[in-house]
């Protein structure tokens, strides 16, 4: 049965229940239950770190300095999820047909409140992975024209890229931005960029902090760099500007609609401590017409293909969303990791993690054993701290280090380097302590 005439065969019966259903989704925050049974808002207060690893179930065995690699859920994103699950399993049917005509442009406007944007341009996925293999597989691109990215991304990206390529007979060419990430300059990276742009380029493609050494890139210098050269150029012949800013998402306070970038995708379930199995992407108006979809999207666009409505109605970010089938508890529950966010402050949470970065930073530094990768200065770094300690391979440090205590990791690139990620669930002493372990390994 199609959803339009299952909606009308519904009728004015399931109406109240449905709006009942969608009063009951407006909780947020850690919860307590009420008269009617259902979770009730506490929100946490601004910059209260230690509420905030109290909303974690977390074990407190071990220092985590690895949480960025995949979220704990805080117990509003939990509860939210757990919430949805239950009504989805108790009646999936129904509870399904009364959410999803509206609930991913709910979601986009959470996204948008605190990414910035308009939530029109927001697709939702399920990682940073999907994001970049959504957009990169849809790009425009003639046999003549280059795709130009860096030696510091992702397998992720360099994969999706090459994939891309193959299929359309684009050119990829890859550079380097710096060979020393101790250091990196914006100057450097931004004369590097601009000597490195090429008639045929359409495409640039870099990561905001990369994952392989705690370098934040200046991606609105990088964008200037990139404004001024489309400014001679046609309009088919503009570079589009792609960031995967997974790692600075969640930490630096930043409006993405203003970084200077064209498209931003990142996945949710990382510093934003959203549901597993959640990203999303934002793009302007402009380079959405510039990437095709790949998947079918459930989405109003659904509706032009039934024949009822016109593409031009439909968000450019709803036709971009892939559908089929999710683990929609997980989706649906995203909200709550954005509100959480909002609560403690954006500003706080970039000032919080950049502290806790900088001691790190600074302990290792003062180790003869130790030689530190990620720069010192905020403006190129964010939560990702990269070293190495002499006579150990990264993974023996690692493996050392969780013996004492210390659940760290060591970077997943062919040069590997031991790595912390001291995020908003850690404290002062606790950075204390895994220095020390650190420091005795010397």
């Amino acid at each position: 049965m199609l959803r339009r005439q299952f909606l009308n065969r519904l009728g004015l019966g399931l109406g109240a229940s449905f709006l009942a259903t969608k009063q009951a989704l407006a909780f947020a925050s850690a919860s307590s239950k009420d008269s009617s049974g259902f979770p009730s808002s506490e929100p946490i207060s601004p910059a209260d770190w230690k509420a905030l690893r109290d909303l974690f179930p977390l074990t407190r065995d071990y220092i985590q300095l690895a949480t960025f690699l995949l979220a704990s859920h805080p117990k509003p994103v939990a509860d939210a999820i757990n919430y949805h699950r239950k009504a989805l399993d108790e009646n999936p049917a129904d509870y399904w047909h009364s959410q999803y005509l509206t609930i991913d442009g709910d979601i986009a406007k959470s996204a948008a409140d605190y990414m910035g944007g308009d939530p029109k341009c927001i697709a939702l996925t399920d990682s940073t992975t999907m994001g970049l293999g959504l957009v990169y597989s849809g790009l425009l691109l003639k046999p003549d024209e280059e795709i130009l990215h860096t030696t510091h991304d992702h397998y992720s990206t360099d994969m999706s890229l090459a994939h891309r390529a193959k299929r359309t007979g684009a050119k990829v060419r890859q550079i380097d931005l710096y060979e020393n990430a101790w250091e990196v300059s914006v100057d450097d990276v931004c004369t590097r960029l601009k000597s490195s742009i090429q008639p045929q380029t359409r495409v640039f493609a870099c990561t905001w902090v990369h994952s392989s050494t705690g370098v934040k890139l200046p991606v609105s210098a990088m964008a200037d760099v990139i404004k001024d050269i489309n400014k001679s150029r046609g309009e088919d012949e503009q570079i589009l500007f792609c960031v995967d800013g997974v790692h600075g998402f969640g930490i630096e306070d930043q409006d993405v609609s203003k970084l200077g970038c064209d498209f931003f995708i990142a996945g949710t379930h990382k510093w934003i401590f959203g549901p597993r199995g959640t990203g999303v992407i934002w793009g302007t108006e402009q380079a959405w017409q510039r990437s095709e979809v790949v998947i079918p999207s459930f989405s109003a666009s659904y509706d032009v293909w039934l024949g009822n409505l016109s593409q031009d109605k439909v968000p450019v970010g709803e036709h971009m969303t892939p559908g089929g089938f999710h683990s929609f508890e997980h989706r649906w529950a995203l909200p709550e990791a954005f509100k959480l966010h909002q609560q403690l402050g954006k500003a706080n949470v970039q000032q919080r993690i950049h502290q806790l970065n900088t001691q790190t930073k600074e302990g290792l530094a003062k180790m003869s054993h130790v030689k530190l990768h990620t720069p010192m200065a905020t403006e190129i770094s964010s939560g990702l701290v990269c070293f190495e300690v002499d006579g150990m391979h990264p993974e023996e440090v690692v493996k050392t280090l969780h013996g004492k205590g210390v659940i760290m990791s060591n970077t997943p690139y062919r040069k590997t380097y031991a790595r912390f990620a001291p995020s908003l669930i850690n404290n002062e002493q606790e950075i204390d302590k895994a220095l020390a372990e650190v420091s005795s390994l010397g």
